[in-house]
């Protein structure tokens, strides 16, 4: 039982440092619009039915806020994002 829960443990840290390396590699990129650049990959991978993407990109998105205190966080442009991504005409028309 404890091999098991030692494996876990490994595995979780190795998810942490990939979300981790992703977010700074977004950030090197250009870092005012890592976080949007996460939330495109996020709305992405859920437009394709890849839900392990969309978790790992949603823990990136989550890693870029923690690490940036410049990348940009506006919540209508993250659903402008995501209508884009999923195909869905702008929320601004429709409402």
């Amino acid at each position: 039982m404890l091999g098991f829960v030692q494996r876990w443990i490994d595995r979780r840290r190795q998810l942490r440092a990939l979300w981790q390396a992703d977010a700074r590699r977004l950030i090197f990129n250009n870092e005012l619009m890592a976080y949007y650049d996460a939330q495109r990959l996020v709305a992405r991978s859920r437009a394709m039915g890849d839900r392990n993407g969309f978790w790992h990109w949603s823990k990136v998105a989550a890693e870029v806020a923690r690490l940036s205190d410049k990348a940009g966080m506006d919540i209508a442009t993250v659903k402008a994002i995501a209508d884009e991504e999923l195909g869905h005409p702008s929320r601004g028309q429709s409402e």
